[in-house]
C-alpha cells in the first residue's frame, strides 16, 4: 500500500485516536485524567483509592502496609 492511498480512519466527534474524550487536535489542551489505584489496608481492612503519586499510607489509620485490590476483569493465561 502506498503512502498516498492510506486514509486515516474516521472518528466520532467525542473520540480521539487514543480513546479519551476531546476533539481532534486537543492533545495539549485537555487535562490528563488522574487515575487512581484501589488499595486495601493491612491493619484496618479499609478500602480506598489513591492516585499514582500519593504517599502509600492508609487514609483511616495511617498504616503503611497496603495491598492492591484484585482486578475484576478476566485474566486468562495459555499453559503449554
Amino acid at each position: 500500500m502506498s503512502r498516498e492511498a492510506y486514509q486515516v480512519p474516521a472518528l466520532d466527534n467525542n473520540q480521539t485516536a487514543f480513546g479519551n474524550g476531546g476533539g481532534a487536535g486537543s492533545y495539549g489542551a485537555a487535562q490528563p485524567q488522574v487515575q487512581s489505584v484501589r488499595y486495601i489496608c493491612g491493619e484496618c481492612d479499609a478500602k480506598f483509592s489513591l492516585p499514582h503519586n500519593a504517599t502509600l499510607r492508609c487514609t483511616e489509620c495511617g498504616h503503611r502496609i497496603l495491598y492492591k485490590e484484585r482486578t475484576k476483569r478476566i485474566v486468562q493465561f495459555e499453559a503449554r
